[in-house]
This record gives C-alpha cells, structure tokens and sequence, in this order.
C-alpha cells in the first residue's frame, strides 16, 4: 500500500510539473479575453476534457502501441527522457516551450480543441510522462495514472476557472517563479527517464 501511495505521489508531481495549471493560467486568459463567462466556462470545461481523453487513450493502448510500432521500453524511456527534460530546460530558462508553441488565433469555441487541449495540456511531454508511468507495468498502476491525471485536469479546470482572481492575487511574477521550479523539476524527472531508460537497455543494476 505504502509502494503504491509513493507510486501515486510521484505520478501526480510529474504531472503537476508538465501540466503546469498555474503557469498555464496566462495563456487560457489571453486566448478567451473576449469571451463571455459561460463561454469561457465551456471553453475551459472542453478543454481539460479533451486533454483527459487523449492521455487516456494513449494511457490504455499504450502497450499495443508499443507493439504495433516494435517500440521497446529502453528506447521509449531514453527518447521520452530527452524530450520531457528539454521541456523542463526551456521552462527553467523562461523561454515558452517548443512544443506548446502557439501562433494566433481567432476566438473561437475551437481553441479548446487547439491549442488548448492540444498542445498546452496534453502535448508530447504530457503524453510521454503518461506512457512512461504506464509503461511495463501491473493494471494497478494505469488506474492509478488515469485517476491522477484525472486529477490534474480537475485541478487545471478550477485554476482557469479561477485565473483572473489567482494572476490578481498574485501577479505574474509569481507565476514566473512557479514555471521556473516545475521546469526544474520536470528536467530532474526527464534525466531519471533516460537512466532508467539506459539501465534497462543495457542491463544495469
């Protein structure tokens, strides 16, 4: 029990960290500033859903995948590791990541779709934490994985819901800051995916 609460609480940091709710607060405001509250409750509330179902997705056929493409877990890991630590270094160094690179967009319902959904929630760094937890591993763990990152997005939900307050209360600086260490802390955990990744392909103890 205990294994599977530490399994739990390290499944819902990494999240936390590539998820970034309140970093993130910024870019769902600027995208739905001239939206009306119902819309933006609907905008957010598709949003973190479609996030959610995409991550599931990939959560539960992550195996088959594996399968289908001839992927091996070393090679999954080591490659996942690289992409999620560039992640965290871009974050640490203030630069807007790579991967939820945005261009302009017109206000439409559709930018809970993309960008939002896709690639500022559930993005390559998002869907590779997830099969990395879910990666070799007992039935246990994946319903563990989906609830956590279930989780995450009710968080995400109530953080968009409640940006203008938080960034009010706050200030950007703040939200900065907190970028800054989830950066630092997702780089450490893409460093642990590549060693992890390195012991398994070469059979280290």
């Amino acid at each position: 029990m205990i294994e599977l609460f530490k399994y739990a609480l390290t499944v819902f940091i990494g999240f936390f960290a590539i998820m970034n709710p309140i970093a993130n607060i910024p870019v769902f405001i600027s995208l739905v500033a001239n939206a009306d509250r119902k819309t933006k409750k609907r905008i957010n509330k598709k949003a973190t859903l479609t996030a959610f179902l995409i991550v599931l997705a990939f959560s539960l056929l992550g195996k088959f995948i594996f399968e289908m493409f001839g992927i091996t877990i070393p090679a999954f890991k080591i490659t996942g590791g690289i992409l999620v630590f560039h992640v965290g270094y871009e974050m640490v160094q203030s630069k807007k990541p790579s991967v939820k690179h945005m261009q302009d967009v017109d206000l439409d319902e559709n930018i809970a779709i993309s960008p939002l959904a896709i690639p500022v929630l559930a993005g390559p760094g998002t869907i590779v934490t997830a099969m990395n937890y879910v990666a070799n591993t007992a039935y246990i763990h994946i319903v563990i994985v989906i609830a956590i990152f279930g989780l995450m997005c009710y968080i995400t939900y109530w953080a968009f819901q409640l940006g203008d307050f938080i960034v009010e209360k706050t200030g950007n600086n703040i939200i900065t800051v907190i970028g800054k260490i989830m950066g630092l802390i997702l780089a450490i955990i893409g460093v642990d995916m590549f060693v992890e990744g390195v012991k398994l392909a070469f059979s280290l103890t």
